[in-house]
């Protein structure tokens, strides 16, 4: 059965990335879209990547547009966006599908490790996945949960 560390995507600058890249640290993967009500979330996503990236630790954001046609736009304006608006430097990649059965094999990974509490599917945008440093999907976060509330577990990881 794969690890998370098997699993690769495109950047937004279309490069393949696998996240191998990322073995021994603790991760937040996390689906992400421009228009949302959530999108501020961004600004607690990056805050958390500067805090803790030093010692180990990284946001992943990936694009989706399947909840309410909230990420129109391509790899460029997505880009351009997280960088202008939020000043992201964490890695993005470039747009999925989250569910059904085009969804992307790192998130039916994720799902399946961690299933929500109404189920496996991904219900909107900023559903978050705490991964710890052995690649294990340790907690699943509904978009209502602030970002910043997630500090002790991700410390308690490092």
């Amino acid at each position: 059965m794969p690890g998370i560390y098997d699993f690769a995507a495109k950047s937004l600058y279309g490069e393949e990335f696998p996240l191998r890249r990322f073995e021994g640290k603790v991760l937040l993967i996390v689906n992400t879209a421009s228009r949302c009500g959530f999108t501020p979330q961004y600004r607690a996503l990056e805050a958390l990547q500067r805090e803790f990236s030093s010692r180990g630790f990284a946001v992943l954001g990936f694009p989706c547009n399947q909840f309410g046609g909230q990420e129109p736009g391509d790899a460029d304006e997505i880009l351009a966006f997280c960088t202008s608006k939020y000043d992201v430097s964490f890695p993005m990649f470039q747009k999925i599908e989250v569910n059904g059965k085009n969804a992307h094999p790192l998130y039916k990974y994720l799902k399946g490790e961690k299933s929500g509490l109404l189920g496996a599917s991904i219900k909107w945008n900023f559903t978050k996945f705490l991964v710890d440093r052995a690649g294990n999907v340790a907690a699943r976060h509904g978009p209502t949960t602030k970002p910043e509330s997630l500090k002790r577990k991700i410390e308690a990881l490092l």
